[in-house]
């Protein structure tokens, strides 16, 4: 981890006797062995003009700047944190905490918060049961928080797939509701599995029941569910490098659906699914069994998948047409009227 270290008043005054006899920005920075940006910055802080930099003033200048208190974090307010520890107890995500305290004191700037000052907020906290506690109520629950990038896929690649790049553009407009966002939530043990099928348009949601997690369980399951929506409402599935989908040139002809797949560890391609994976965990937590044992019911995943898509005010697929399409202050909206 790259470190900072100020300049000291030997090289301060180092830097007075250079400037003075005419040297570069450069020449100096070599001589103290500090880059030429540090020996610039330093004199823009100081300084109208080069001529005019002295080494005494800027230490003290230095000084009084480092005694100056930091800025105080926003949620170090205890009412605000008070109130984004209940929305979280109440499983509310940061995401929607930070939109509904917008929307609920437009005219207090000092609630505007965004969701990674949440986040970093929650990760802050010392380790105890308080952290612990908050984590928890987080829809993913991990207990460090993972970089975007991990590094290159290093796993077999998947025949015959279709970038995501190579979709066609009208996809990513979300305006026709026929294109969907598809994976795999896996029980305890891997003994058995859920295929989630996601809308972008609408955000209509579609379980699909399988026996195991394997390439044949998933054409079997998601040719199924497929086959459940009116043709109109399926054109193209977007889906990431799992080797379950390595069927999916046989899923293609067997339900008329493109199947395209998003770059390794890129989940906000596919930002629909995992935003609704993640409410699902409410309902299928991780690492659990199921309500009947081994696998997940079928009774059981339709029953979840109402319960998600009345949160989302769909009822059927047949009414996706007829509603309109679904933003996240809507959603809010919604959400802040439950009781």
């Amino acid at each position: 981890m790259r470190t900072y270290n100020e300049l000291r008043l030997g090289e301060r005054v180092e830097m007075q006797q250079r400037l003075e006899s005419g040297e570069s920005l450069r020449a100096i920075g070599r001589s103290l062995g500090r880059s030429a940006s540090t020996i610039s910055r330093e004199c823009r802080r100081s300084c109208a003009e080069r001529s005019g930099y002295k080494a005494q003033a800027a230490q003290q200048r230095s000084q009084q700047c480092r005694a100056k208190p930091r800025v105080t974090r926003k949620l170090a307010d205890p009412a605000l944190w008070e109130t984004v520890q209940a929305l979280l107890r109440a499983r509310w995500s940061p995401e929607q905490i930070a939109r509904i305290l917008a929307r609920g004191f437009p005219d207090a700037a000092s609630y505007r918060v965004s969701h990674e000052t949440i986040y970093s907020a929650i990760y802050l906290v010392p380790r105890g049961e308080l952290r612990k506690e908050l984590i928890g109520c987080l829809r993913q629950g991990r207990s460090t928080r993972k970089p975007r990038t991990r590094g290159a896929d290093r796993r077999g690649q998947i025949p015959n797939m279709q970038s995501i790049y190579v979709r066609q553009p009208d996809v990513a407009d979300r305006v026709i509701p026929e294109h969907w966002e598809g994976d795999l939530i896996k029980g305890a043990g891997n003994r058995s599995s859920v295929g989630t099928l996601v809308e972008r348009t609408s955000g209509f949601v579609v379980l699909a029941k399988m026996s195991g997690a394997s390439a044949a369980d998933a054409l079997e399951s998601f040719g199924k569910a497929l086959k459940s929506i009116p043709e109109a409402l399926r054109k193209t599935l977007t889906y990431h490098q799992g080797k379950e989908m390595s069927y999916h040139d046989a899923l293609t002809l067997r339900t008329g659906v493109q199947v395209y797949f998003a770059d390794p560890h890129s989940l906000w391609q596919r930002g629909s699914n995992e935003n609704t994976n993640g409410l699902l965990h409410q309902y299928l937590p991780k690492g659990t069994p199921s309500t009947a044992k081994p696998d997940y019911p079928e009774p059981s995943t339709r029953g979840r998948a109402s319960a998600i898509n009345s949160a989302l005010h769909w009822r059927s697929t047949t009414t996706i047409c007829d509603l309109p399409r679904r933003t996240p202050e809507r959603f809010t909206d919604h959400v802040a009227r439950e009781p």
